[in-house]
């Protein structure tokens, strides 16, 4: 079979398109067919190294952590599923190759009417979002606050928060996303200066619960515009994700409903817990339920061939663009 595996970490040149044995399906587990891979910018922080999870996994890695496709192999003790059933799973590795083999407790039903493509890019910032916002324990009528909302978990957060029963959603994103972020059904905010004011006065109570799905959206794409080759060094002296952070202490009363999902010092000195939680077949169950309800969906950014994932790495770390990035095997 043909898939993407990188033998060292670095650069997205590290990825290479290689050829490697079909494997099997044993007890437990199902093979499936991939049609499309998700790009996540997790993927590219394991490519790196910058997180450890590819640090203590023998080479060749195949990434790749959300897919969709068609089963075609079923192990022994496995009930559930039959061959030729559409599935969407999720995986820690594996996910950009024509085949992968995984529990079927990390698939569900794929619905008919689902593109393949946003299959392939549905659970991933989906099940971010729902652990992220059942952490702050949205209630009916609560006023939301999203940072980075017009990201891919950013977008998933604002539809499932809305489709929870949140009253109001107010997200913050760079002025090029607010219309964007106006068709999601949130009430858009730049970022910077005067952040908690400008909140106040759509919200004068504060808001119930706030989440940081990252923010600066684009960033890195607006240096690189001035900077095509990069920047030299950097000085991280406050500002950006700091003042959407202290923003959030400063408008909801219980810091318990104030997460972040990225690490962050100046998040752990302010007292804002980091998400916790993990993937599971009941969370991208319900995600499918409501995706079938009409109340959520995802925005395709391109669709590149299984061939070119170093270049969707390299977009995916650009900063640049809004939406998923889905590899079609």
């Amino acid at each position: 079979m043909k898939a993407i595996t990188f033998n060292r970490l670095g650069p997205p040149d590290v990825l290479q398109l290689t050829e490697l044995p079909v494997p099997s399906a044993g007890p437990g587990t199902v093979r499936v067919r991939v049609q499309t891979a998700g790009v996540m910018p997790i993927d590219a922080k394991v490519r790196s190294g910058s997180v450890p999870y590819a640090q203590s996994h023998p080479f060749p890695i195949i990434p790749g952590n959300e897919f969709a496709g068609i089963i075609d192999e079923v192990g022994d003790d496995v009930s559930e599923f039959v061959r030729g059933d559409e599935v969407i799973g999720f995986t820690l590795f594996g996910g950009y190759a024509e085949y992968a083999v995984v529990s079927s407790d990390q698939l569900v039903r794929k619905p008919a009417a689902m593109p393949w493509e946003t299959a392939g890019g549905f659970t991933g910032n989906g099940q971010g979002a729902h652990m992220g916002l059942e952490a702050i324990r949205i209630q009916p009528g609560d006023t939301v606050l999203i940072h980075g909302a017009a990201g891919g978990l950013g977008t998933f957060a604002v539809q499932l928060a809305l489709a929870w029963g949140a009253g109001r959603v107010i997200g913050t994103a760079s002025e090029a996303n607010h219309d964007h972020l106006q068709r999601l059904g949130a009430i858009p905010l730049g970022y910077g200066d005067g952040l908690a004011a400008r909140v106040r006065a759509i919200a004068p109570a504060g808001v119930d619960a706030a989440l940081h799905a990252g923010g600066g959206d684009g960033l890195a794409a607006r240096v690189r515009a001035i900077a095509p080759a990069g920047v030299d060094a950097a000085l991280h002296a406050g500002g950006g994700d700091d003042l959407a952070l202290q923003a959030s202490v400063d408008l909801v009363q219980d810091l318990s409903r104030i997460v972040a999902m990225v690490p962050s010092v100046r998040a752990q000195t302010l007292g804002i817990r980091q998400l916790t939680g993990t993937r599971s077949k009941e969370r991208l169950a319900e995600l499918v339920r409501i995706y079938n309800e009409g109340k959520v969906d995802i925005h395709i950014r391109k669709v590149l061939p299984l061939d070119q994932a170093r270049e969707a790495h390299r977009e995916i770390e650009s900063g640049h663009g809004r939406g998923k990035i889905v590899l079609s095997v």
